[in-house]
C-alpha cells in the first residue's frame, strides 16, 4: 500500500538543534523520525487490509490525515526550538527573557499537539485491535452481521462443547476445541474465587451468549427487511421524507433553510444537518418515524399561532 508523507524542514531542525544543544545534528534525522512513528501507523493499517477489509478506506483516510498532522507538528515544533537559543548555549548575558517565555508557552501548545497525535494514532490501532460497533448505514451491514452472528454461533458451540469435554474428562487437556493458550488461560480462571462453578463457562457466559445471538439475529432480520423495502419519498407541506435505506437515514428536506425556530424543533427531536446530503436526518429507527409526526405537530402548531408579524410562519 501506498504510505503518504509529508516535507520535513531538515534546515529548521538544524538550527533548533543548534541553539539548543553542543551536540551536531545528524543529517536527515528529523525526517527520519517523522516517518518511524508514520511507518508504524501505515504497518497497523496493513494488518487492517488483511484482517478487517471493510475497514481499510476508513483506516487509510486516518492514516494519511495522521502523517499530514504529524508533518505540521514537528516542523511547527522545530520553527519554535529555532526561535529562541538556550541559555546553555548563547551564555546569560543579554539573553532574551522574553522571547523564552514565549517560546514556553508555545512549547505547552505543542506538547497538547503531541498528546493529541498520540491519541488519534491509537484511534487507528483501535480499528485493529477491538471490535467495531456494526453501523446500519455502513453498505455492509449486512455481510458484518452475518458473519459476526456466525461467529457468536460458533463460540457458542465450542464453549458448549469444552463444557461437555470438562464435565466428562475433569479436566481440560486435551480438548479438541481448545489451543494451548486457550486452555491454560481457562486454567487460571477456574482458579480464581470468582469462578463458582465447576465448568470452564460458568452459566450466566452461556445466557448471556445467547442472548446476544438472539438480539443480532433479530437486528440482522430487521436490516434485511428495511434494506429489502427500498428508499421512500414521502411530501407533506411542510417538508419532502426520504426514508433512505441505504444509509439507513430517516431525511427531512426542506425548501431552502428553515427558520431558527424550526431548526430548534428538529434538533429537539433528534434530527442533525447533514451537509454531505443536504438535509436534516438522524438513524431511520421507530423512534425517528414517530420523531417526525413530533415535529409535523410541532410546526403546524406554529403555524396556527402565527408566531410571525405578518401572520405566517415561514417554516422553509
Amino acid at each position: 500500500m501506498e504510505r503518504t508523507y509529508d516535507t520535513i524542514n531538515e534546515q529548521t531542525a538544524r538550527t533548533a538543534k543548534h541553539i539548543n544543544s553542543f551536540d551536531d545534528y545528524a543529517a536527515g534525522s528529523a525526517t527520519a523520525e517523522y516517518k518511524k512513528y508514520v511507518d508504524r501507523i501505515y504497518a497497523v493499517v496493513d494488518q487492517i487490509k488483511e484482517r478487517k477489509p471493510h475497514l481499510t478506506g476508513k483506516a487509510v483516510k486516518m492514516a494519511d490525515r495522521y502523517s499530514r498532522k504529524l508533518a505540521e507538528y514537528y516542523n511547527n515544533y522545530y520553527r519554535n526550538e529555532a526561535s529562541c537559543p538556550s541559555v546553555m548555549i548563547s551564555g546569560p548575558a543579554n539573553f532574551p527573557v522574553r522571547k523564552k517565555e514565549k517560546q514556553n508557552r508555545r512549547r505547552e501548545k505543542l506538547m497538547k499537539d503531541w498528546e493529541y497525535l498520540q491519541s488519534y494514532a491509537g484511534k487507528i490501532e483501535y480499528l485493529l485491535t477491538m471490535e467495531q460497533p456494526i453501523l446500519s448505514g455502513d453498505e455492509n451491514a449486512v455481510m458484518l452481521l452475518e458473519e459476526k452472528l456466525k461467529k457468536l454461533e460458533s463460540d457458542q458451540a465450542m464453549m458448549k462443547a469444552v463444557n461437555a469435554y470438562y464435565r466428562k474428562n475433569q479436566t481440560l487437556e486435551g480438548c479438541p476445541e481448545l489451543t494451548p493458550e486457550q486452555t491454560e488461560t481457562l486454567k487460571k480462571e477456574m482458579g480464581c474465587d470468582f469462578h463458582y462453578e465447576n465448568k470452564p463457562f460458568m452459566t450466566y457466559q452461556l445466557t448471556n451468549q445467547n442472548a446476544t445471538i438472539r438480539n443480532t439475529r433479530f437486528r440482522l432480520e430487521q436490516l434485511k427487511k428495511e434494506k429489502d423495502a427500498g428508499t421512500t419519498e414521502r411530501e407533506n407541506c411542510f417538508f419532502q421524507m426520504v426514508e433512505n435505506k441505504e444509509l439507513m437515514r430517516l431525511q427531512l428536506i426542506f425548501d431552502g433553510k428553515p427558520e431558527p425556530e424550526v431548526r430548534e424543533i428538529l434538533k429537539t427531536n433528534g434530527f442533525k444537518w447533514s451537509p454531505k446530503n443536504g438535509c436534516w436526518q438522524r438513524q431511520l429507527t421507530g423512534n425517528a418515524r414517530y420523531a417526525v409526526g413530533r415535529v409535523i405537530q410541532a410546526l403546524e402548531k406554529m403555524e396556527a399561532a402565527g408566531t410571525e408579524a405578518d401572520g405566517a410562519v415561514n417554516i422553509s
